[in-house]
């Protein structure tokens, strides 16, 4: 499988131009936008087989995934939404604590008669991620986390005081107008300092993600994302303080990034965590080293 993951990678990064921009996802997928209580999601929906739900985070949308998406889809089903407030889902007032988010998740897994599904997450997803298994933990078969911890719980007081993490308290209507018409140069910030190397994600990749964090009050709620996270806290230590999650979890960090810290930190949360790291990478897993990352998630979802 991880070869068969590998040849195909290499195959597409062969074929694209120099200035490679986001891949799209395969012709085989239907995309649609999916009505729920109080928000309509933007998914990407393919395949057949044992679903697997992809979770994105600030800085990308669910179109991160079409790598893992052109892989996965040859033998599952599917599902990458966009998150509330973000990429191409709708703009509502509230709801962006993330027990809101994964009820959300479960609405729309439930609108598409999925019942059980693997999950795979990256950055604020993680946080979604975690509230939607917390709250029906049963429908979650494996868990695979990336490259951020979860808000109250392990060491999210010592992340709070880290200076890469000064845009959580980054929010308002000054500091929007701050950013309004600036959003490649708030963006760029991430995608350079929080990588192993900033080359790893290219022009056209920060076009990408530009425009969309451009569109009418996405910038505003992508802030919003981080503006809950105390409340996510009281969240997450409610749902710890009824008991670890159970299913396997795989626990990947960049190199330069969480690396092997990760899984001590998603391990508050999980009883059977195993630690992946991929190497030189930072943050941006997906798009700094593709084939290995995608290599790691497949063989682990694979795995009996």
């Amino acid at each position: 499988m991880i070869r068969s993951v590998l040849a195909i990678l290499a195959a597409a990064c062969f074929a694209a131009p120099a200035a490679a921009a986001v891949q799209p996802f395969p012709a085989s997928f239907k995309t649609q936008d999916v009505r729920l209580d109080g928000v309509t999601l933007h998914v990407r929906v393919g395949g057949h087989g044992p679903a697997v739900l992809m979770l994105h985070g600030f800085g990308d949308s669910g179109d991160m995934w079409a790598p893992l998406a052109a892989v996965m889809v040859a033998d599952h089903t599917v599902i990458v939404p966009d998150l509330r407030g973000m990429g191409l889902s709708s703009h509502p007032d509230h709801g962006y604590d993330k027990k809101s988010q994964g009820a959300d998740m479960l609405r729309l897994l439930d609108r598409l008669q999925v019942r059980r599904f693997d999950l795979v997450t990256h950055d604020i997803g993680n946080m979604v991620g975690y509230a939607l298994a917390a709250q029906q933990p049963d429908r979650v078969t494996r868990w695979v986390v990336m490259d951020a911890p979860l808000p109250g719980l392990g060491h999210w007081d010592d992340q709070l005081k880290n200076p890469k993490t000064w845009h959580f308290n980054f929010h308002g209507p000054d500091e929007e107008r701050l950013v309004k018409g600036r959003e490649r140069i708030f963006l760029d910030r991430f995608y350079n300092e929080l990588s192993a190397d900033p080359k790893r994600i290219d022009v056209a990749t920060r076009r990408h993600y530009a425009v969309l964090y451009a569109r009418p009050h996405a910038m505003h709620d992508a802030l919003e994302q981080f503006v809950a996270f105390p409340a996510d806290g009281v969240d997450n230590q409610a749902f710890v303080a009824r008991g670890k999650l159970t299913m396997p979890v795989l626990a990947i960090g960049g190199s330069a990034s969480y690396g092997a810290s990760l899984a001590t930190e998603i391990g508050f949360a999980a009883a059977n965590v195993k630690s992946a790291v991929v190497q030189n990478s930072g943050h941006w897993l997906m798009e700094e080293q593709p084939a290995a990352t995608v290599a790691a998630i497949t063989g682990f979802l694979a795995a009996p």
